[in-house]
């Protein structure tokens, strides 16, 4: 093996420090190749070795009596009965998507779904999370470059349609997700894939290479040079010159991965596997060590044997591509002939590149010449881990009722004091975060596979799990305003309303997976803003019975020194127990009584109406663990009795905004009125209908079961207040006798409706 002297210069694009370097240098004992040197620096990224984040990780509640797989596979998995098991888990691909929004986007979706069928499962479901800056005119023109006309659309557009393009064309339904919009996301969009998969619980697989003497067969696309790297630019910060970095960004290819799903699954049911992996991040080298790793074997790989789509390729590019729709499987002794016929059936390469061996190493080999020979663990266990400094982060504390009230006395003196009201409410339905996303959804397919059950556009998204009376509802839900404002609560409102969300659908919350977005772990602020959200998540998921099974930490979004909001995205799983249960959040039919579960406090701070007035400050909602339960309770049980028409949680907006998105029209039922009138003992009284207090819903009953979901409100000891009456074609808010809005609810679904299309149509 060739050795090198590595310079100062070689270790900086490699992302290594001088320190890193000498733990390597003693792991090996002696100096690396420029090969291992390489496949070190990927395996000892952020993105691949979660330095900075390992030691805090594992304080996350991680055991359930559901839970059949947890964090360190490729998915988690759970137990929903019957023999059913669900597979999922949501990713980031937030700095190739920056880079090149479509292809960034487009291979964060494919490798989120070959994490759900590596594990066995089928994929039946995705969504996303998406944040991006705002899209203003001013943004328009960039002087640098004529090839960019308004980066925040053109990062947007191009990130919808990858997403769109490949789960279409791989024929997996996109049934729900989030998109927001703030400053801090402008150099810095976010682009969170999550996946679910369905496997019965006999047919799970894993990532292990065991069986000494069993061969190693490569499975898929070919190997190129693009993706080289791409682990190391995502656990980096960018600059200027990120846009260089193309060639780090992967080319998917939606139909290859459709085969190569069917393959896998062909070749699993068949009994020639033993086990499987990904080529994600790092490709070849994470998922050979990983296998070896995990199953206390090694791994030794012929290079020579790869299959290439470009000539002349190197071991270091080899090792380190990231090319697209591959994966690594150990089969089982005697079975390489039946894989390779499994996958020459469906058009796919399978070649035999190595096998097994029993000395815990990845060996490889190159034109004869062994080019890395490196100890598992050295790239797994042993990676180095982090315990970075700390500093206090500033927690926002100041009551903002005072300015909400200054915003909307500001507003009656430009539209009058009876319409001030009305004014905000419109606003408010056209702010980004607020306005319907069916320019989005519209360009994914929602109904391949013909489980969806309730489209884009609820609390939840949920699917009918074929052969069985249950279903599944998912949500993915993060405030990354209120993580800014107040990291620990902000997180703890996160896993809540992920788990409301769940419940107004009729699930009964399982477990959560998590994409934990931040800046920069080097600055100790930021660090300590980590910390805290884990707390806050862990604090939360305990009390509701919700494992972490898994997820993704982003590490390093920001650009020249800005860095986003903190944004621990989470991914609520819940289960439906029979299908009659399903809700949505709409009103029904006339006549309907309008009940509120939960109570409103003056929360302002970090919300829709204050950013509306332009501020983001303030003490944000701060979650009462009781409260929330006795409210989720008493809704799910009201639910799963037969006594709830419709349930709609209180978010973004607060109170008056659930109002009309109840109203609104859905699938052929048209819009629909309200007639609300309740006290308030809050003050001022106006402003109590855009505060964002957590732990409230909205639903409606026949009149004759008002008093039974009543009676389980007090049996769980939940707030319920009757508000008012479904019907007419106006939504009507009154409070202490006065009236606070009156407006056509199809006017204002119109607003609604188009608000984000008018930005971006031009």
């Amino acid at each position: 093996m060739i050795t090198m002297q590595i310079t100062p210069e070689l270790l900086d694009q490699h992302n290594l420090t001088p320190d890193e370097y000498d733990r390597i240098k003693q792991l090996l004992g002696r100096e690396p190749s420029f090969t291992e040197l390489g496949v070190f620096s990927v395996m000892w990224s952020e993105h691949c070795s979660y330095k900075s984040s390992r030691i805090h990780l594992k304080n996350l509640p991680t055991e359930a009596d559901c839970l059949v797989q947890g964090p360190g596979e490729n998915a988690g998995i759970v137990d929903i009965g019957d023999g059913w098991c669900v597979a999922f888990k949501i990713e980031s691909h937030n700095h190739p998507s920056f880079i090149e929004p479509y292809q960034g986007a487009a291979t964060g979706v494919g490798g989120i779904l070959r994490d759900i069928f590596t594990m066995g499962a089928r994929p039946v479901a995705a969504m996303n999370s998406l944040r991006f800056g705002p899209i203003r005119d001013e943004d328009i023109k960039d002087e640098k470059s004529s090839e960019i006309v308004n980066r925040n659309r053109h990062i947007l557009a191009g990130v919808v349609k990858g997403i769109g393009d490949y789960g279409n064309a791989f024929g997996v339904p996109t049934i729900g997700g989030e998109v927001y919009f703030a400053d801090e996301y402008s150099l810095n969009p976010l682009v969170n894939a999550f996946a679910l998969g369905l496997v019965r619980r006999e047919q799970i697989f894993y990532g292990k290479a065991e069986g000494v003497g069993n061969h190693v067969i490569y499975v898929g696309a070919k190997t190129g040079r693009d993706g080289i790297h791409g682990a190391t630019m995502a656990s980096a910060e960018f600059d200027e010159a990120a846009l260089e970095k193309r060639p780090t960004v992967q080319v998917g290819d939606p139909f290859y991965e459709k085969l190569l799903l069917e393959a896998c699954l062909e070749a699993m049911r068949a009994g020639a596997i033993v086990g499987i992996q990904d080529m994600g991040a790092a490709g070849l080298t994470s998922s050979s060590c990983e296998m070896g790793a995990r199953a206390g074997t090694g791994i030794e790989i012929n290079l020579d044997l790869v299959p290439q789509r470009e000539t002349g390729m190197t071991a270091y590019e080899m090792m380190l591509s990231e090319s697209q729709e591959r994966m690594l499987i150990v089969a089982a002794r005697g079975h390489d002939r039946q894989v390779a016929e499994i996958f020459h059936k469906w058009d796919l390469d399978a070649v035999t590149i190595g096998q097994v061996t029993n000395n815990q190493r990845l060996r490889v080999v190159h034109h004869g010449e062994v080019v890395a020979d490196i100890p598992n663990a050295a790239l797994t266990d042993e990676a180095p881990k982090y315990n970075r400094p700390q500093s206090d982060y500033p927690t926002a504390t100041e009551d903002m009722t005072a300015k909400v009230e200054a915003g909307l006395q500001k507003l009656a003196s430009e539209v009058g004091e009876e319409n001030a009201c009305n004014e905000a409410l419109l606003r408010l339905l056209a702010a980004p975060n607020i306005a319907s996303k069916q320019w989005v959804y519209r360009q994914y397919d929602h109904m391949v596979r013909t489980n969806t059950v309730v489209l884009p556009g609820s609390d939840a998204a949920v699917i009918r799990v074929k052969e069985t009376r249950r279903a599944l509802a998912m949500s993915l839900d993060c405030n990354g305003r209120y993580c800014y404002l107040s990291p620990k609560e902000g997180a703890r409102l996160a896993v809540a309303e992920s788990a409301r969300n769940v419940v107004c659908s009729g699930a009964k919350p399982l477990a959560i997976t998590n994409c934990l977005n931040f800046p920069s772990p080097e600055r100790p602020e930021i660090m300590r803003s980590f910390v805290e959200t884990l707390e806050g998540m862990g604090e939360v998921c305990r009390a509701l019975g919700t494992p972490v099974t898994g997820g993704n930490v982003s590490f390093y979004n920001e650009t020249e020194g800005k860095g986003i909001y903190p944004t621990p995205t989470i991914g609520m799983l819940g289960l439906i127990e029979h299908q009659r249960h399903i809700t949505t959040q709409w009103f029904k039919r006339e006549g309907d009584v309008i009940l509120l579960l939960g109570t409103t406090q003056n929360d302002f701070g970090g919300s829709e109406l204050l950013a509306l007035f332009g501020e983001v400050a303030g003490a944000i909602p701060q979650l009462d663990l009781q409260a929330e339960l006795a409210v989720q309770n008493t809704c799910l049980a009201a639910i799963q009795a037969g006594l709830i028409c419709s349930a709609h949680d209180c978010s973004e907006g607060g109170l008056a905004v659930a109002l009309a998105e109840s109203c609104f029209s859905h699938d052929a039922r048209p819009a629909i009125g309200a007639s609300v009138n309740f006290n308030s003992s809050l003050i001022p009284h106006r402003s109590s209908l855009f505060s964002e207090s957590p732990s409230r819903i909205i639903v409606s009953v026949k009149p004759d079961n008002v008093a039974a979901v009543q009676a389980l409100a007090a049996q769980h000891n939940a707030s319920c207040s009757v508000i008012g009456e479904v019907g007419g074609e106006d939504l009507r808010i009154t409070m202490e006798g006065e009236g606070c809005i009156q407006h056509s609810v199809r006017l204002l679904e119109n607003d609604w409706r188009k608000a984000l299309s008018r930005s971006l149509d031009r």
